[in-house]
């Protein structure tokens, strides 16, 4: 299919993805059909050569998950980990897995774990460190006997239900964390010091080092930032009160882009308008930068960025008009506007050896008489990135971001 046929059928929301060895993988999601927007079938992946600019779907068989709403992804050694969402009909705490470095993509469900379960949720997030998945928050139910903290637990509503014995269920969200070993297969919930944030959805977390980074997803007029040691499991809220700080917000990015910067985009704001802003958090300085860049015909919500060749990040999907779903029904909103495209926010200098990789990759025919003379090695990435820009007139590049 051609390029605009291509992107209108890669067009989603709310999906997840991730990058290994130059290659951007995307899985699931919403997207709009007849009207309605329904979520993707969980059978298939598509992969992005970052490199040559080209689409491949590939198709996943075996226990598959059912067709989820908000589940959170995790990719740790090859292994591509789908744990929890909803299916339209309940909300679900099973994990899934998928191992991509195979020649034939097989889904896997978790029959064998040990440890306690996390409750059922949707919209939480996951850290990976040292062959765990370590996941925060969300929105879900539980039964009366579970919730045994308020601090722990925000109650939204609690409705009368039969679940086995249990009658009576609480609708909330959480601040828990949950570790899942993946050599272990083996769930536990470590006792975690300091003061945590407030229980939330829809945030955005990222690991630097031995440290997780968790913000947004809550009402309120500035965006907050907490730090949880990986290894102490001891909660630091970095308050800011010196800086400017973003606007508060949810259903946006974090992307890790050096040791110490943390790369944050979009997101739906608290008055439900989506929005195009670009920050960076340093995260010795403790200071927030508002960041120029191009792209600011481009407001996201729901969309994944990812760190793609050279520090860029790699933004794909989302809405460009993103209303705030109700928790309870995270499909009944089809009035959102669907993205297929990719674009790339470039965050630190290129070297030469890039620039004139693309610029003779954008100008080949200008070129062509004189790559014979080159080595084959720095021939073939010249000829790999000219097919890249021919294959992908739709994928936008950036100059390098500066302080706004």
């Amino acid at each position: 299919m051609d390029g605009a046929a291509l992107v209108r059928h890669l067009r989603r929301s709310s999906h997840w993805a991730f990058t290994d060895n130059r290659t951007l993988y995307v899985w699931g999601g919403h997207q709009e059909v007849a009207g309605e927007t329904v979520a993707l079938p969980s059978d298939e992946i598509w992969l992005y050569d970052l490199d040559g600019g080209t689409w491949e779907r590939r198709e996943i068989t075996g226990e598959r998950p059912p067709d989820l709403s908000g589940p959170c992804g995790s990719y740790s050694n090859g292994t591509f980990y789908v744990f929890a969402g909803c299916d339209n009909r309940q909300y679900t705490n099973e994990m899934f897995s998928c191992v991509l470095t195979e020649q034939n993509y097989t889904w896997k469900r978790a029959t064998d774990t040990k440890g306690s379960t996390p409750s059922p949720r949707i919209n939480h997030s996951c850290w990976v460190h040292r062959d765990r998945l370590i996941y925060f928050g969300g929105y879900g139910p539980k039964t009366l006997s579970q919730n045994t903290s308020s601090a722990s637990f925000t109650v939204e509503e609690m409705t009368w239900s039969s679940i086995g014995n249990a009658l009576f269920l609480c609708w909330g969200w959480n601040n828990e964390v949950d570790v899942f070993d993946v050599n272990a297969a083996t769930w536990t919930k470590p006792e975690t010091l300091g003061q945590p944030p407030r229980p939330r959805s829809h945030h955005a977390g990222a690991v630097l080092g031995n440290r997780g980074y968790i913000c947004g997803g809550v009402d309120a007029a500035q965006l907050d930032m907490f730090c949880l040691d990986l290894e102490t499991w001891a909660w630091t809220q970095l308050d800011l009160p010196h800086c400017s700080t973003p606007p508060g917000r949810s259903m946006f990015t974090i992307t890790p882009t050096s040791d110490h910067a943390l790369f944050i985009y979009g997101g739906v704001g608290a008055d439900g308008n989506t929005l195009n802003d670009a920050w960076q958090f340093h995260t010795q300085k403790r200071d927030w930068t508002k960041m120029a860049h191009p792209h600011r015909d481009k407001p996201r919500g729901c969309h994944t960025a990812c760190l793609g060749r050279d520090s860029d990040v790699v933004v794909f999907g989302g809405s460009s008009n993103t209303c705030t779903p109700d928790s309870r029904a995270v499909l009944k909103n089809p009035g959102q506007h669907h993205c297929g495209d990719l674009f790339c926010f470039q965050t630190q200098p290129y070297s030469l050896h890039r620039l004139c990789e693309d610029l003779i990759g954008r100008n080949l025919k200008m070129f062509e008489k004189h790559l014979i003379q080159l080595p084959s090695q720095l021939r073939g990435g010249i000829e790999t990135r000219a097919a890249f820009f021919s294959a992908s007139p739709y994928v936008l590049t950036a100059p390098a971001l500066t302080a706004d």
